[in-house]
């Protein structure tokens, strides 16, 4: 008895071991191209959260640049000998306040600030920053400022004096070149001779940001989002749209003109977390809704815009700041005078106002988004008034509404009704998940309503537990449940991750795409996952089935095909979540006549520990490798390692 229990112990296992070594089938339809793949269709969501605009992708170094801070008009900054914090007479009527330095006899040590920087200054040796102050002499004697870097470590790390003149206030400029490569700067400007002196504005930025330009991009951050090639660029929020309440809700409006009038605002994200207080996050707006259209159409995106409509953030305060129905009329003139703004000619006010801030071509704006995650019994009927005023006006535009902060659910039931009955162009969903819920819907789509409403997957990531970390265990999910979003390209149009961008240092949420501090940058595992998606998109849905079923998690295996009749390629995307090699065959299923496989294969894998990320200190740990292949006629047979993602071109002809 105990040999014949063994023996069937044994014919178990093997009959376990011979069901992964099973040779599985794939079959790609290339001769039965389904639905066409928007050229937009993968992108990324900016919000400025974990310092990712000031003190990240927006260039500027000094934090507090115009003393305005709310309550605390020296946050950020600290004084020595006489200064004094005015609002009276300064240069600029939205950023009222300003300082006055007096040495009258501190000559030794001289009157000045000492700015700390979004967590400190980075600095890089012999590189030149660009140092700038509006001031005035009262007594119009002559004055000289010093701007001088000073390093971690208390050492001086590069300066330049500047005198000024006048009782009228001007602006002065000067250069510093970096003395040290240091991450933890700080910048003290002082005035030196004797006398009293005002200063507003103190800006310094790299001479070297995004395409040279003064009010400019960090280059690696900004160039970083442009190698993801992104379709689309949806902006500024998120939370950010709604604001702690309404009167710190963003307003697009107060982001245009010269960067010294932009009003400072309170930002969303400076209390909502109370372990992670931040009461110097602010919001410069010196990136704004212009610069906002200046990147999308650097990085060829279509910019998604995001407008208020009329609820502040409904986590933070609930239905009590809800701007009343019938005072809406503000809000819906600011999202059509923003249509104007990006789409009218220079005959047109709004239009005028873009060509002198130097752009006068028409941005051509297609997407407009009204209102981020709202929920609860009206928000359907604020979105309907602005429907009824923007859509004879501008029926090209296409408008997206929400379904809420939730995939599913009492709220997520209610808005999706709402939003076909209504006729809107895309709805809005967003999923923080556990990776295990991403394996499991990955044919969420499949059965969605080919006729209602597209989706835009607005906001997703990948949440582990109990750490929530850029792991590969995150992306490898992602990728898998990718696959059924290009399965259903016909469905669903628009793809974003979420967050974008975290300061090291400063952030308030994690997992996020890109992480830096102030002179690095490290591309997560899931920023591969969105790069190989975006750069192999194709153009139309192919037939991909095992058995005539969809791969979306038979086996943990999890594919898609699409083919690009442009590079005239078939590409194959294959997630094995399984820890176990599989022996994999795919077969291409071609026409009778007029396509010609290629026998050589472009394969991508992307693998690595289901724990590890990438860091700032090992940046390089999990990236995707190139590697070739060879198409033996019409099959592909591989050995598919355990835990990895893998994406297959095969070039024709004919």
């Amino acid at each position: 008895m105990r040999t014949t229990f063994t023996g069937m112990i044994v014919c178990v296992l093997l009959s376990a071991q011979a069901l992964h070594t099973q040779e599985i089938e794939l079959v790609v339809r290339a001769g039965k191209p389904g639905a066409a793949i928007r050229p937009d269709m993968y992108g990324v969501f900016f919000e400025d959260i974990n310092f990712g605009a000031d003190g990240g992708l927006y260039a500027e170094l000094v934090k507090n640049r115009s003393f305005d801070f709310t309550h605390t008009p020296l946050s950020g900054w600290t004084a020595y000998g006489r200064v004094e914090v005015r609002s009276e007479g300064g240069p600029f009527e939205r950023n009222p306040h300003y300082v006055r330095l007096t040495n009258a006899w501190e000559l030794l040590t001289g009157t000045g600030l000492v700015n700390e920087g979004f967590r400190g200054i980075g600095i890089r040796e012999k590189e030149t920053y660009r140092f700038s102050f509006y001031a005035r002499s009262t007594d119009g004697i002559p004055q000289k400022i010093l701007g001088e870097l000073v390093d971690s470590k208390n050492n001086p790390a590069g300066r330049v004096e500047i005198g000024i003149e006048g009782k009228e206030w001007k602006k002065y400029t000067g250069m510093i070149t970096g003395g040290v490569t240091d991450a933890h700067c700080r910048l003290n400007i002082g005035l030196v001779t004797e006398g009293v002196a005002d200063l507003e504005h103190i800006s310094l930025f790299p001479v070297k940001t995004w395409k040279e330009r003064e009010n400019g991009m960090r280059p690696d951050i900004a160039q970083a989002l442009m190698e993801l090639t992104p379709g689309v660029l949806r902006f500024p929020g998120g939370c950010i749209v709604e604001g702690n309440n309404l009167a710190t809700r963003y307003q697009w409006k107060n982001t245009l003109g010269a960067v010294e009038n932009r009003p400072v605002n309170e930002n969303r994200w400076n209390y909502e977390f109370k372990h992670k207080f931040f009461p110097d996050y602010f919001q410069s707006y010196g990136l704004g809704f212009f610069e906002f259209f200046l990147l999308a159409e650097d990085w060829g995106a279509e910019p998604l815009p995001v407008v208020s409509c009329g609820f502040s953030c409904q986590f933070q305060t609930g239905r009590e700041e809800v701007v009343p129905l019938d005072s809406l009329q503000p809000y819906i003139d600011d999202a059509l005078d923003l249509i104007a703004f990006a789409n009218a000619p220079v005959t047109d006010p709004w239009g005028k106002i873009r060509a002198e801030m130097g752009h006068p071509e028409p941005f051509n704006l297609k997407y407009l988004a009204i209102g981020n995650e709202q929920w609860g019994e009206w928000y359907h009927l604020y979105l309907e008034a602005f429907m009824k005023q923007i859509r004879p006006r501008y029926p090209q535009i296409k408008l997206v509404g929400t379904s809420g902060p939730s995939a599913s659910g009492e709220e997520f039931d209610r808005l999706w009704p709402q939003m076909k009955a209504l006729g809107v162009d895309l709805v809005d969903e967003h999923y923080y998940r556990e990776p295990q819920w991403f394996l499991s819907n990955a044919q969420r789509y499949d059965t969605y309503d080919r006729k209602g409403p597209k989706v835009f997957a607005g906001e997703y990531a990948a949440h582990t537990r109990p750490v929530k970390k850029n792991s590969f265990e995150s992306a490898l999910a992602e990728a898998a449940f990718l696959t059924g979003i290009e399965r259903n390209a016909d469905v669903v149009h628009l793809a974003t991750y979420a967050p974008l961008l975290a300061h090291v240092d400063a952030w308030q949420w994690n997992p996020d795409l890109i992480w830096f501090d102030n002179l690095r940058l490290v591309k997560s595992v899931n920023y591969y996952v969105q790069q190989l998606y975006s750069h192999n998109k194709g153009t139309h849905i192919l037939p991909l089935t095992r058995n005539a079923e969809v791969v979306a998690g038979n086996e943990q295996l999890y594919a898609s095909a699409v083919i690009d009749v442009r590079k005239k390629e078939i590409i194959v995307k294959l997630a094995n979540t399984s820890a176990d090699e599989r022996d994999i065959r795919i077969r291409i299923d071609t026409p009778d006549k007029g396509m010609r496989l290629s026998t050589e294969v472009r394969a991508t894998l992307l693998s690595g520990g289901m724990h590890e990320e990438n860091t700032l200190e090992d940046p390089r740990r999990i990236l995707p490798v190139d590697y070739g292949l060879r198409l033996m006629g019409k099959t592909l047979s591989l050995k598919v390692k355990g835990e990895s993602f893998n994406v297959y071109r095969i070039g024709y002809g004919g």
